[in-house]
């Protein structure tokens, strides 16, 4: 029986590239569900000049170790394509033979070629195409589950407002009650497709295991030349530990016991293998970001609660950020640990994070987001509160 595939928001970017001469890149973490996006791309081809193919397997990757370029083009004749009409290509886990994008570059010039490439690690990727591809690549990054796209896999219906203001403005009590067990639920177990399928909790966990272990093997083994590999998970774990705070470098190398420099080489690798996200402060100013410490959220809440036990607001705080990363810009804002935001969204929106909010919150976000000239303010809230200032979570 074939696996039901549920459309991802990032599938209708990628049907509007189809006509669009660029070659397209997904990339992201391992399971976040690159591979099954991009076959419900291929599959939305109208053109039966196409062909699928999956790195993993070596006899594909032998089509691209041709000498001459050219010659690759007979072997595809293989698989059915027309070197002589527009033909269209994807290619699965392109980490697997780094070579393979000089042929990709020769073919596009070439040929009447559109490119759909997938990749496991942007730490990889991002260095692995080459200048000279600028201007003919695309690259879309691919996320865990946000909650929309969470009951979408639940075939449950919820519309979702766009903006802010309209989310602030269309609460409903009944809707909340409805949908807040399952938000518990996307809190608990995070956005990975295999977990949120998954209906039994101990498989559920079993899985988020699987997914950690996977990573730990295949990309830090792999990809990242790091002497002490235990060094680099102890510094997850307490990264884990101090989720949605600032990060005291010197602090944090001291306490594992190693160099800034390390630490910074595994932020960097945690960071481009999407993993973690650091937030940089709110600041007008050019160098402003680059100079103030940073805060740290998990790619996944499921994840989060696998590594460490975790406050319910620290894990509520990191299940907002990961929705709202894929709308815009995140910063943060601190004042002499006297006036703080939790983020603030494209440099114009301050948004809070709390529990439950009071009118005092409401009052001391207005002040601070007026002070700032931000545009508008919201306080995303877990529990249900009244207020045209304050968003549910299960609206966001």
């Amino acid at each position: 029986m074939e696996e039901k595939i549920y459309p991802r928001k990032l599938r209708r970017y990628l049907l509007r590239e189809m006509e669009k001469p660029q070659i397209v890149l997904i990339t992201g973490m391992r399971q976040v569900g690159k591979t099954t996006l991009m076959k419900d791309i291929f599959n939305s081809v109208k053109s039966d000049n196409k062909v699928f193919l999956d790195l993993e397997n070596p006899l594909y990757q032998k089509i691209f170790e041709e000498k001459n370029y050219d010659n690759i083009m007979l072997n595809l004749k293989e698989f059915g394509i027309k070197p002589d009409r527009k033909s269209y290509i994807f290619i699965d886990e392109i980490q697997l033979m780094p070579e393979i994008t000089k042929p990709i570059k020769y073919l596009y010039d070439h040929y009447s070629i559109k490119f759909f490439l997938t990749g496991s690690s942007s730490f990889y990727l991002k260095g692995l195409f080459p200048e000279s591809l600028a201007g003919r690549k695309i690259i879309y990054e691919l996320f865990p589950l946000d909650f929309e796209e969470f009951l979408v896999f639940k075939n449950k219906k919820k519309t979702f407002e766009e903006s802010f203001r309209e989310k602030a403005k269309s609460k409903n009590r009944m809707n909340y009650e409805i949908y807040k067990p399952l938000y518990d639920e996307y809190l608990s177990y995070g956005g990975f497709p295999a977990v949120v399928r998954e209906e039994d909790p101990e498989r559920k966990r079993a899985i988020i295991v699987d997914i950690f272990k996977s990573y730990f093997e295949k990309d830090v083994r792999s990809l990242a030349d790091f002497k002490h590999i235990g060094k680099l998970r102890d510094t997850i774990l307490l990264l884990a530990g101090r989720c949605g705070a600032k990060l005291d470098i010197s602090k944090i190398a001291s306490e594992i016991g190693i160099s800034r420099t390390t630490l910074y080489s595994y932020l960097n690798f945690l960071e481009r293998t999407y993993f973690i996200f650091l937030v940089s402060p709110y600041s007008r100013r050019i160098n402003g970001e680059v100079r103030g410490a940073k805060k740290v959220y998990f790619c996944d809440t499921g994840l989060l609660n696998y590594l460490v036990r975790i406050s319910r607001g620290n894990l509520f705080e990191n299940a907002v950020f990961n929705c709202l990363k894929i709308k815009g810009k995140i910063n943060y804002y601190e004042k002499y640990k006297v006036a703080e935001i939790d983020f603030i969204f494209n440099l114009e929106i301050a948004v809070e994070v709390k529990s439950t909010p009071t009118p005092a919150d409401i009052r001391k976000l207005k002040r601070t987001a007026e002070k700032l000239s931000l545009k508008e303010f919201y306080i995303v809230s877990e529990n249900y509160v009244e207020n045209e200032h304050v968003i549910l979570a299960t609206d966001l």
